[in-house]
């Protein structure tokens, strides 16, 4: 299944019951949820390169624009995905703090990085279960809040317009289904599989 197919399930029969995700559904292509899990993996995909590639002091270097956008936000597209590719929103819009890497970078280093992340806070074993084969386990609100941080949650307001309260209602009950369909083998895929899905 790709991220395409994944993002769709979410929008579509994903979002009956939450009339705050279905918002953007009807004329504005990508739902504020859905955008909200691209911006997650965006965000940790960010911190996994910078710590890979850069010294912590030097700042990611702009010499190579991913389709000449802007980023500070998404493009006139109103929503939609730019230039009607998935992979063009995991590197421009959503990506753009990435300098261009490629889809399947973004995705595996966001991956790895949110599991990661959910692992060092004490949610572990929550994490464990998304990734395995067996049911999810669920999330609460304050325990998401308090895993993603301050910080992460201002960054996926900015990116999507969702409050706090909305955002974390909305992750905490899309975050286990989104992270299981992404890892169909039990494992997080590799920068080539990852790419395959995109």
């Amino acid at each position: 299944m790709g991220l395409l197919d994944v993002l769709n399930s979410i929008q579509g029969g994903g979002v009956s019951n939450d009339p705050r995700a279905q918002t953007a559904q009807a004329g504005q292509g990508m739902s504020p949820m859905a955008k909200a899990l691209l911006a997650l993996l965006a965000v940790y995909a960010a911190r996994n390169l910078r710590r890979a590639d850069a010294p912590p002091t030097q700042p990611a270097q702009p010499s190579r624009p991913a389709g000449g956008g802007t980023s500070a936000g998404p493009s006139t597209g109103a929503g939609g995905v730019p230039g009607g590719d998935l992979g063009d929103l995991l590197r421009g819009t959503l990506g753009g703090l990435l300098g261009g890497a490629a889809a399947g970078t973004v995705l595996n280093g966001g991956l790895g990085g949110l599991l990661k992340q959910l692992q060092e806070s004490g949610q572990g074993e929550v994490a464990k279960s998304w990734v395995g084969t067996g049911p999810n386990k669920q999330i609460s609100q304050g325990a998401l809040a308090d895993a993603l941080g301050g910080n992460t949650l201002n960054e996926l307001s900015r990116q999507t317009g969702m409050d706090h309260g909305d955002l974390l209602s909305g992750l905490s009950q899309y975050l286990p289904r989104f992270v299981d369909q992404l890892t169909p083998d039990g494992r997080v895929p590799t920068e080539d599989e990852a790419e395959r899905m995109v």
